[in-house]
């Protein structure tokens, strides 16, 4: 259970993270600055929520370092997910490539032979 769920709250919170750090940016002409910073927040206080949760229940079946791996790969996912999706951003096919390649590093890092 531990295995899979503690890579499903750090997903979670990594998409927290990356709308919280891109998605104002959608409306920027139409929010101030002062309204953008509440917002975000809102979304970073469940992020951290999740990311504490998932580092305190996942340890010792993930160490330390398998699970800020998990964190950095999917924040990087995560935050050119919300950059297609919230901001129109292509996704090109070097970086589905590099995608491809951080899968291929997690399955390495937390392999267990």
């Amino acid at each position: 259970m531990k295995t899979a769920l503690v890579p499903i709250f750090m997903f979670l919170s990594s998409a927290l993270m990356a709308t919280a750090w891109l998605g104002h940016l959608r409306f920027r002409d139409q929010i101030g600055f002062w309204t953008a910073l509440g917002a975000s927040w809102l979304l970073v206080l469940p992020e951290y929520v999740l990311n504490v949760a998932a580092t305190r229940f996942g340890y010792g079946t993930y160490s330390g370092g398998q699970m800020a791996s998990f964190h950095l790969a999917f924040g990087v996912i995560c935050v050119a997910l919300v950059s297609h999706f919230a901001l129109g951003e292509r996704i090109s096919v070097v970086q589905m490539i590099g995608f491809g390649i951080l899968a291929v590093g997690i399955v390495l890092i937390t392999y267990r032979g």
